[in-house]
């Protein structure tokens, strides 16, 4: 049993049991997240696809971590002017422990 689920203008494809990285979400450590999000569901009884989204299925899960990307090296160059700046960045990410699918 799998559903694909809507958080932060991204999809995912989780199963139960799975643990995956989203955006950073407003919840702390060992707090519960319900996605009612969910874009398809597939079980053994077949595969819901929503219109945008599948009436009344929602997939509960767990943070786990609050955690940063790896990092990324922004360069800004102009040549023949001495013009040169770099700049880093971490993105922050929420990870999650999915624990069930409810349809």
């Amino acid at each position: 049993m799998y559903a694909v689920i809507e958080s932060g203008g991204k999809q995912y494809r989780v199963s139960e049991g799975d643990r995956i990285m989203v955006e950073v979400l407003p919840y702390s450590i060992g707090e519960e997240v319900e996605f009612d999000r969910v874009l398809l569901v597939s079980s053994e009884s077949g595969v819901k696809v929503g219109q945008p989204t599948v009436k009344g299925a929602k997939v509960v899960s767990r943070v786990e971590a609050l955690q940063k990307g790896p990092k990324v090296k922004v360069w800004k160059y102009r040549p023949k002017e001495r013009y040169r700046r770099r700049q880093g960045h971490r993105q922050l990410h929420t990870r999650l422990h999915i624990e069930k699918i409810v349809n």
